[in-house]
């Protein structure tokens, strides 16, 4: 998982980290090279000293034996009974001793040496040795605070020096988000690592702002470019349907090709709208009553179910208003209520208005859970081998609610089928009803 901590907030803890780390290191190896080192002179020292005494007390026997910082005793092979019963079966060389009986520190280091039949002891106090350990510590301890500190003040401040480029360019990028608009990066930065940076984000914001212009263009073009076909397909339709004595099978066809254009209209209109991503519609401040949309849904989709034993209805349960064009809500409701005749072979497909949204209703074939939220995405169609698609109309339903503050959702039914929820929010206007058409 990665950290959510600022970079120059990870830098300074690196830092200190890394001082502290390298001074508790370095304050480890002076004790232990310390001990170690003093270990090895003490008793190389003291074997000396005793075994020069030996020496001495061999050659001079009636000499006493003179120590600052030691005591020795020395004995023959017939008196050493009388040194202590520790020391008595030891074997030259130098030992660690604990216990002060006999008036012997707590700790000391004994020294045996067993030459010309004289048994001699050396005992050196390391009581001094512990309290100036323990002082060495104190100091090191000490030292490794002070470096520790010493490493945040300067991770602190190289932060500041290495990461005020970064900082800038965050906060002009954070600028841009906020609505202002991005001038040129690289610019106000060194050739450098950031500078590269800038300069890259430079390019892909051109190149992106070229590519959105472009696609507003497009969409704008051949928004313009369709209505005029659609205007005189409408036209035409109108007339012939004005036409006396027309047979009602070709009356039945030139309603749905009626339909056809008014559904090619809105959905024209709300590409539009997504284009230039506004929120006014044709006219400003239009409001729409969903019921009636949602009607008029039912009835250009009513060809769709063909010879399915499908009962499409609506269900009225409290009107609802919102300030959006017509169109827009036709397409949102248009798209769920085509995917789910399309994918409900038997049943009913129920479209309710209820308060402050609407809800679709199928007998289909149902979706899991964890698929709902993958199908809005582009490209991405539901199971079903007669099916055909090209999997975009969620992702403009999807686009519109983001446009307008709705949300829309997709869930299994409890029995069978699918719900589709289209949500107005606070959007939306409602009032006392109850209808079924």
């Amino acid at each position: 998982m990665q950290s959510r901590r600022k970079l120059r907030f990870r830098l300074i803890v690196t830092f200190t980290l890394f001082g502290f780390c390298l001074s508790a290191l370095f304050a480890a190896a002076s004790l232990y090279v310390r001990a170690k080192v003093e270990n090895q002179l003490i008793n190389q020292s003291l074997e000396a000293d005793l075994q020069q005494a030996v020496e001495s007390k061999h050659l001079h026997p009636d000499e006493p034996l003179r120590f600052q910082l030691i005591e020795a005793w020395m004995w023959n092979d017939q008196t050493v009974y009388l040194a202590p019963l520790a020391w008595q079966g030891l074997k030259p060389g130098v030992y660690d001793m604990h216990g002060g009986s006999g008036g012997l520190p707590n700790q000391y280091k004994l020294v045996v040496a067993r030459k010309y039949g004289i048994d001699a002891f050396l005992t050196y106090d390391t009581s001094r040795e512990s309290l100036g350990k323990r002082q060495l510590i104190t100091g090191l301890v000490a030292a490794v605070i002070l470096f520790t500190l010493l490493s945040l003040a300067v991770g602190y401040w190289l932060s500041r020096r290495v990461m005020r480029p970064v900082t800038d360019l965050a906060q002009r990028l954070r600028a841009f988000r906020s609505g202002h608009k991005l001038e040129p990066l690289a610019p106000h930065f060194a050739e450098d690592e950031v500078g590269e940076l800038a300069a890259a984000l430079d390019d892909y914001a051109q190149r992106q702002s070229a590519l959105i212009q472009r696609d507003r263009e497009f969409n704008a073009d051949v928004s313009h470019e369709l209505r005029t076909p659609l205007a005189v397909i409408a036209s035409t339709t109108e007339l012939l349907m004005a036409t006396p004595d027309l047979p009602e099978k070709l009356q039945t066809r030139l309603q749905r090709i009626g339909r056809a254009v008014r559904q090619s209209t809105e959905l024209t209109q709300a590409l539009l709208l997504l284009s230039r991503a506004e929120k006014s519609g044709p006219v400003d401040g239009e409001t729409t009553d969903v019921a009636k949309v949602a009607a008029e849904v039912i009835d250009t989709h009513r060809p769709d179910v063909g010879r399915k034993s499908i009962e499409l209805r609506a269900v009225v349960e409290a009107p609802v208003t919102v300030e959006a064009p017509s169109s827009v809500v036709a397409v949102a409701l248009g798209n769920l209520v085509g995917n789910a005749c399309k994918y409900t072979q038997e049943g009913e497909v129920v479209v309710r208005v209820q308060a402050g949204r609407v809800r679709v209703e199928d007998t289909g074939q149902g979706i899991k859970a964890e698929d709902a939220e993958r199908l809005f995405q582009r490209g991405v169609r539901g199971e079903g081998e007669t099916v055909k698609g090209a999997g975009l109309g969620l992702a403009i339903v999807r686009r519109l609610c983001e446009l307008y503050g709705w949300r829309v959702s997709l869930a299994p039914r409890a029995e069978r089928g699918t719900v589709a929820t289209l949500d107005f929010g606070g959007e939306a206007g409602t009032g006392d009803g109850d209808a079924e058409t």
